[in-house]
C-alpha cells in the first residue's frame, strides 16, 4: 500500500514537471519565427516525463539528446527549458536507475550525438560541442548522481536494518544456547551437592536400619527412607546425564575451591598476584558462582593476553561477595585473527543473574576486568531479552554503509566537477592561444583603407585568425568578397566577443567592420 501511494505522487509530480516544463518553452519561443524549436521541445518533454517512471534511462536520453539546444541559434538566446529538463529527470533516473554503466552509456551515446550537430549547426564547431557537454555533464550528470546517492542511502538504510534484525536474531539464539549451557553447569554443580547431602542421607538411614535399639517397624521406615534417598540419587544422575549429553567433562578437579584454583592457574604459568578472603558461610550457589567468574576470566587471560599479569580479588562484606579479576594489556599486543564469540561471558552473566548477581566486563583504564557482585541472600534475576554488551554490531555496521554512502557521493560528485575543471583548462588554455595569436592592433585596424592590397597589410596581420566568435549580428557582405576575422586589442580577462571583420575582393580590401553588439557599435 505505501508503494503504492508512493507510486501515485511520484507520477503526479512527473505529470507537474510536465506541465511546467511545457509552460517554460511556449514563453520561451513565443516570439520564434518558426515553430521548430516549440515543437521538437513539446515531443523531447513528453517523452522524456513519460518514460520517466518506468523507463527512466530512456528519459535520461532524451533529456541528454536535447542538450544539443545550446547549438542552435535562437536570436542570441540560449534556451532554459533543456537545461532544466536535463536538471529533473537527470535526478529521477538516479534515483528510479542508479545504475553506474548503462547511465555513462546514455552520457556517452548523447555526446557522441552531437558532436555531427555541433560540427553541422555550429559556428563554434568543437567548441560548441565542448559546450554541449560541459552543460549536459552539469545538468544531467550531476543531478543523477545525487538522485543516485539518495537511493543508495536508502538501499543502505533498509538493508542495514534487515541487516540488524537477521543479527540479532542470531545473536538471541547464540545467547540462549550459552544460557541453556551454564544452566546445565549450574545443575551439574547442583547435583553435586545435592547427590553428596542424599548420599549422606542414604548413609545415615543405612545406619538407623542397621541399629538394635530401634523397633522392627523404625528399622523398616529407615530402611524405606535409605531406598528413596537412592533412587532420588539415580533419578538425579539421569536428569543431570540427559543434560550434560552434549558437554564435554568437567575437567576442574571435583570441590575445588578458588584459593585451588589460582594455584592451578599459578601452576600452568600464568602470573596471578591473588587477594583472597574467603568465608564459610557463603551460600553454595554463590561459591560456585564466585569459581566460575574466577575461572572463566583466568581462561580468558590466558587465551586473549598470554604473558599479561593478573590480579584475582575476592572479598565478602554487607551480605555479598564481590570478585574482581583484572589483567594487563599483553606484553606482545592484541593476538592477530577473529576475537572471541564471548560465549564464555555470555554464559557467566546468566550464571550471576541467576543468583541475583550483576557481571561487568570490559576495558578499563589499568586493563580488562570481570567484576561480580553476588548477593548471599538475593532472589533470581528475571530473565533479560540482551544486555549491552550483548547486543550485535548492527548499529556499527550501518554507520559504516552511511560512510562508504557518503564516499560514492564524493566520488560520484568529483567525477563531473573533474571534467569540468578539465574541460575549463582546455578551454582557457585554447582562448588564450587565440587571444594572443589573433589579435590585431587597434591603431592598425584604423589606419587600413578600402583598396588596399592584402600582400601590404600581411605584416600587421595576426598570424590567425579568431576562431571563437558569438553569433552577434553583421553588417551585409560585399559583393564577391571573402571576409576575414581578427580579435580586438581589448584585455585578455574582458573575455570580449567583439572581431574586426576585413572582407578581401580580388586580393584588395573591400570594407572592414567592428563586429559587436549593437548597442556598443552605436
Amino acid at each position: 500500500m505505501r508503494d503504492e501511494k508512493r507510486g501515485r505522487w511520484g507520477r503526479l509530480l512527473d505529470v507537474l514537471v510536465w506541465a511546467l516544463l511545457c509552460a517554460l518553452l511556449t514563453y520561451e519561443s513565443r516570439t520564434a519565427e518558426f515553430p521548430a524549436e516549440l515543437i521538437a521541445g513539446l515531443v523531447a518533454i513528453t517523452v522524456a516525463m513519460a518514460t520517466a517512471w518506468r523507463l527512466p534511462l530512456v528519459a535520461l536520453a532524451v533529456a541528454c539528446v536535447s542538450s544539443t539546444g545550446v547549438l542552435f541559434n535562437f536570436g542570441g538566446r540560449v534556451p532554459l527549458w533543456p537545461i532544466l529538463l536535463m536538471i529533473v529527470v537527470g535526478f529521477f533516473a538516479g534515483r528510479r536507475a542508479g545504475e553506474l554503466r548503462p547511465a555513462l552509456v546514455v552520457f556517452a551515446g548523447a555526446a557522441l550525438v552531437g558532436l555531427p550537430v555541433a560540427l553541422v549547426v555550429s559556428a563554434d564547431g568543437v567548441a560548441g560541442w565542448g559546450t554541449m557537454v560541459a552543460t549536459m555533464v552539469c545538468a544531467a550528470g550531476f543531478t543523477w548522481q545525487l538522485g543516485r546517492y539518495f537511493r543508495l542511502r536508502e538501499d543502505l538504510v533498509r538493508n542495514g536494518w534487515e541487516r540488524a534484525e537477521q543479527l540479532e536474531t542470531q545473536q538471541r539464539i547464540v545467547a540462549e544456547e550459552a544460557r541453556l549451557r551454564e544452566r546445565a553447569r549450574i545443575a551439574a554443580d547442583m547435583h553435586d551437592s545435592l547427590g553428596h547431602e542424599l548420599s549422606l542421607l542414604a548413609l545415615r538411614a543405612g545406619a538407623l536400619e542397621m541399629a538394635p535399639e530401634l523397633s522392627e517397624r523404625r528399622r523398616a521406615e529407615a530402611g524405606a527412607l535409605r531406598q528413596s534417598a537412592g533412587v532420588a540419587t539415580e533419578r538425579l544422575h539421569e536428569i543431570i546425564g540427559m543434560l550434560r549429553e552434549d558437554e564435554t567433562a568437567p575437567m576442574e578437579p571435583v570441590g575445588e575451591d578458588i584459593a585451588a584454583l589460582v594455584e592451578r592457574a599459578r601452576a600452568s604459568g600464568l602470573r596471578i598476584s591473588a587477594d583472597l578472603a574467603l568465608a564459610e558461610d557463603v551460600p553454595p550457589m554463590v561459591d560456585r558462582a564466585a569459581y566460575r567468574v574466577v575461572q572463566e576470566a583466568l581462561t580468558n587471560v590466558a587465551k586473549h593476553a598470554p604473558g599479561a599479569a593478573a590480579a584475582v580479588r575476592v572479598h565478602h562484606a554487607d551480605g555479598e561477595t564481590v570478585v574482581s579479576v583484572r589483567n594487563d594489556p599483553p606484553p606482545a599486543g592484541p593476538l592477530p585473527g577473529r576475537p572471541g564469540g564471548r560465549r564464555g561471558l555470555t554464559g557467566l552473566r546468566e550464571r550471576v543473574r541467576l543468583v541475583g548477581g550483576t557481571l561487568e566486563a570490559g576495558p578499563g583504564p589499568h586493563g580488562f576486568e570481570v567484576r561480580a557482585r553476588l548477593p548471599h541472600d538475593a532472589a533470581p534475576m528475571a530473565d533479560s531479552t540482551a544486555t549491552e554488551a550483548e547486543r550485535s554490531e548492527a548499529a556499527r555496521a550501518l554507520d559504516l554503509g552511511r560512510r562508504q554512502a557518503n564516499r560514492t557521493l564524493l566520488v560520484g560528485l568529483g567525477v563531473p566537477i573533474s571534467l569540468l575543471a578539465v574541460f575549463a583548462g582546455v578551454s582557457a588554455v585554447f582562448y588564450t592561444h587565440d587571444w594572443f595569436t589573433s589579435k590585431l592592433d587597434a591603431t592598425a585596424y584604423h589606419r587600413m583603407e578600402p583598396g588596399q592590397q592584402r600582400a601590404d597589410l600581411a605584416a600587421v596581420l595576426p598570424s590567425r585568425q579568431k576562431q571563437y566568435r558569438a553569433k552577434l549580428p553583421e553588417p551585409p557582405v560585399p559583393d564577391g568578397a571573402v571576409c576575414e576575422y581578427y580579435g580586438t586589442d581589448e584585455g585578455l580577462l574582458e573575455f570580449s566577443d567583439h572581431a574586426y571583420r576585413l572582407c578581401f575582393r580580388d586580393g584588395r580590401l573591400a570594407g572592414k567592420d567592428l563586429i559587436a553588439d549593437e548597442e556598443e557599435q552605436r
